[in-house]
């Protein structure tokens, strides 16, 4: 026998009603033999249980020598009866026909050092500081079962901190499926967040009835540990990148960028693990030496930029450091134009009027009364004469390279508008959190909430053209002039780098959004406003998250939806399905064209003929080759009546009775060609929130796995959005579209038809919506199963490959609605 294999983890527990040995880790016969385990204790087999769990890492590592199994990883659990003697040997053994190997063997002395008689088991995932707080999370169990943990937060005296402590309880849906807790202890996992002194020592404290575990936690040491982890993953990353094919290419790069160039090439390539967003933006802010060297840059194309800045009242060392970070710009043809109804303010005037002799670029007016923050900044834009417009806030602060990456992208193309990326920034102006990477210009998102904000330029003609800033949307006025700039727009163009910081404080909306409610009302009018003026009937409502909007398309002509969907035997599923939509759904005109697919069940057949009987709108249409996705719903379409095609599979159920008339809805704009689902799992987990190309070298789903109620990245799961693709599991569009682009390739017999046809449809400049208020449940898989044998594996990488010759493109380029900075080869929304 020729048996692979390597041992993690191998623990002895003495739990108050068993004792057991856990040993997992990895192992396969080289030569493709099925293979068993042997348990001895004190020599003799004792049963055990065993799951077998994914090792992509193992598959990864060997599959191109030996053909490894999906599932190459063991979590083995042996117990010991506490009424017999001490255990004093174990072993493990392989077993594959009549040969046998030990892998594992402990004698008493090595049992005794992985004994673990503790009612309590715990891990911590991560502990870090973030937006002047200490963040932990993790999970643990009790012998006693989990409802009997109890963790807090002690301080230096080992009392409780009750106020201000947020403590979150989570499902922890992975340890369950790899054997390590029971299912009926699922909700393991939790977070814990709580503001700190600096000086002060805190203590996380885990109890049951029994135990008390108390892991200090100290502000100082969390973030000296955060940075060495950052360095010491970055490091690992790097020494594991260490080859001849690399070491060529960072010497080419070393050629064309000189070493100091290097930085960023390793940081964006090597680094493969997730760090906190403070390393990851010292790592990746400019170095004085480029700063300095972008001074020297002459562009071809070299326009004036007036930054407006409106102030009032603004405190006298935010109004310096929002000034000084203009003048240091490394772009030098600016021109700040601030206007201020402060009504009075000495040290503000005094301020202005410094600045103003030391740099001519520097205009300011000082305004008889205080006219609203559309006013003043009306006021500020009448003193701009240069081409672009950037609109800046008079607390906040920009990078230094800000103008030039501006500058620099107008060396593509003249845009009419370009926006940045951004964070936020405390204070006292020492911590940056809360990062937005963008995705480029999203349509839906825009109308779902302002994720633009800053840094936002315009041409100067375009601003001036629609009027300015209006008055009575104060509070969202950049919103809705932003709005109205993009109605005017040609061109947009999204600059994926941290360039504009906020300042959180608590007159502002991001320190306390409940003080700012007329702000999104003024919000929610700017959209309405914006479906006035382009001849759209839709409503908005504000959706209970701050600033955030749900958009109702209303469905003028009441048009015929035909749903297709494909089926073999599974009735019970079908059944759930089609009778969740006849009976819960509010929108009627549809019509089910049911696409039998080779079933072999007597109660199929029959269930089609009551099916038919009892709903007029019911069609079962037979396909009778072989089993081809792509091919079957083509064929569905052709017996289709309906403007708008639903696909939808067998294993949904529909939550919202709303659910189709959101997608239609989306769908009858002109400017869209198909809109996707929030598919969830039986568990209320997330099945489907969104498509992004790249990962695994074809796509994959984002936000999979989070809760229902969870926001997602940018609270990108709980609102309407643009992805370049979505599931077919549910899915409508247009039929004249459709049969526009060829509906399906029926080359992906399988896979990546669904997101192929969503591109076909990008190409002709529709949009692909995600619409998260049109929920189903998919109970995924359950009819085809998932690819999880070797020939099943064989024709989904071949089915890729395909995709990947056809797509060469936005697999190179990045997909336009998932930021760049978010690495393709990590979990999605994560920084490398």
């Amino acid at each position: 026998m020729n048996y692979k294999y390597h041992i993690d983890t191998k623990i002895y527990r003495i739990e108050p009603y068993e004792n057991y040995v856990r040993i997992t880790g990895w192992g396969f016969d080289v030569n493709n033999q099925n293979v068993s385990f042997v348990v001895k204790m004190n020599g003799e087999n004792v049963e055990y249980e065993m799951k077998s769990i994914k090792r992509l890492d193992v598959e990864k590592k060997y599959s191109r020598k030996y053909n490894v199994p999906v599932k190459s990883g063991f979590n083995i659990k042996a117990c010991w009866p506490k009424d017999r003697e001490e255990l004093e040997k174990l072993e493990l053994f392989v077993k594959s026909g009549e040969k046998i190997n030990k892998i594992c063997s402990l004698n008493k002395k090595e049992i005794d050092k992985i004994k673990d008689d503790s009612t309590i088991a715990y891990n911590l995932d991560y502990v870090r500081i973030n937006n002047a707080k200490i963040l932990v999370g993790g999970w643990t169990i009790s012998d006693w079962g989990t409802d009997y943990v109890k963790i807090s937060i002690l301080d230096e005296n080992k009392k409780e901190i009750i106020d201000d402590v947020k403590l979150t309880r989570m499902s922890r849906k992975d340890l369950v499926e790899v054997g390590f807790v029971e299912e009926k202890d699922i909700e393991c996992g939790f977070t814990i967040e709580f503001p700190y002194e600096e000086e002060k020592t805190y203590y996380l404290s885990i109890a049951d009835k029994k135990k008390r575990k108390r892991i200090e936690l100290k502000p100082e040491v969390i973030r000296r540990n955060n940075k060495v982890e950052a360095r010491r993953g970055f490091a690992k990353q790097l020494v594991k990148c260490i080859n001849k094919k690399n070491i060529e290419k960072g010497i080419n790069h070393i050629r064309k960028h000189g070493v100091k160039g290097l930085k960023e090439y390793i940081v964006s390539r090597v680094n493969a693990s997730a760090m906190p967003y403070g390393e990851w933006f010292e790592l990746n802010k400019p170095t004085k030496e480029e700063l300095e060297k972008q001074k020297k840059v002459e562009f071809e194309f070299e326009p004036k930029i007036s930054i407006i800045v409106p102030t009032y009242k603004t405190p006298i060392n935010f109004l310096r450091e929002m000034i000084d970070s203009v003048v240091d710009q490394t772009y030098s043809n600016w021109e700040l134009c601030i206007a201020d109804g402060s009504e009075g303010d000495a040290a503000v005037e005094a301020e202005l009027e410094k600045y103003a002799k030391q740099d001519d670029r520097i205009k300011y007016i000082l305004l008889e009364k205080n006219e609203g923050i559309s006013g003043n900044t009306n006021a500020a834009l009448e003193l701009a004469t240069g081409e672009y417009v950037g609109l800046f806030d008079h607390d906040d602060i920009l990078a230094p390279n800000a103008l030039y990456e501006v500058v620099k992208a107008l060396q593509e193309k003249e845009y009419d508008i370009l926006y940045t990326d951004e964070d936020k920034i405390t204070g006292d102006g020492k911590e940056h959190n809360d990062p937005n990477f963008k995705p480029d210009f999203s349509m839906d998102l825009f109308c779902s909430h302002n994720y633009i904000t800053h840094f936002f330029v315009v041409k100067t003609n375009i601003i001036k053209e629609i009027g300015g800033f209006r008055p009575e949307y104060d509070g969202s006025q950049d919103y809705d002039l932003m709005f109205r700039c993009i109605e005017s727009a040609d061109s947009i163009k999204h600059i994926p780098m941290i360039l504009y910081h906020w300042r959180i404080h608590m007159n502002s909306v991001a320190g306390d959004p409940a003080s700012k409610m007329y702000a999104y009302d003024a919000g929610k009018r700017a959209i309405e406003d914006h479906f006035k003026r382009i001849g759209v009937k839709a409503k908005v409502e504000h959706t209970g998250l701050w600033g955030m909007y749900h958009v109702i398309y209303e469905t003028p002509g009441n048009p015929l939806v035909s749903i297709i969907i494909p089926n073999k035997d599974h009735t019970d599923d079908l059944d759930k399905c089609v009778k969740s939509i006849i009976n819960k759904s509010e929108y009627k005109n549809i019509e089910f064209i049911i696409v039998e697919n080779n079933s072999t069940e007597d109660k199929t057949f029959a269930y089609y003929e009551k099916l038919q009987k009892e709903y007029e709108n019911v069609k079962i249409v037979k396909w009778e080759e072989g089993f081809n996705y792509s091919a079957i719903n083509n064929y569905g379409v052709s017996f289709a009546k309906g403007e708008y095609l639903l696909f939808l599979n067998n294993d949904t159920e529909m939550i919202t009775p709303t659910a189709i008339n959101e997608l239609l809805g989306c769908c009858m704009r002109e400017d869209v060609g198909v809109v996707g689902a929030k598919l969830l799992y039986s568990d209320d987990t997330v099945q489907h929130a969104g498509v992004v190309v790249g990962f695994g070298g074809y796509a994959g789903h984002v936000n999979i796995g989070i809760r229902r109620d969870d926001y997602g990245y940018m609270v990108r799961a709980q609102i309407n959005c643009n992805y370049s693709a979505v599931t077919a599991a549910c899915m409508i569009t247009k039929k004249e579209l459709f049969e526009q682009v060829g509906g399906f390739d029926e080359q992906f017999v399988v896979a990546c038809n669904d997101v192929d046809y969503c591109l076909k449809v990008r190409e002709t400049g529709k949009w692909v919506v995600f619409n998260a208020f049109s929920e189903w449940y998919h109970y995924e898989s359950k009819s085809r199963g998932y690819e999880d044998t070797p020939e099943k594996l064989k024709r989904f990488e071949g089915e890729v490959a395909k995709f990947q010759k056809k797509w060469p493109e936005i697999l190179k380029k990045g997909d336009p609605f998932y930021n760049p900075n978010f690495p393709i080869d990590k979990a999605p929304f994560t920084l490398g």
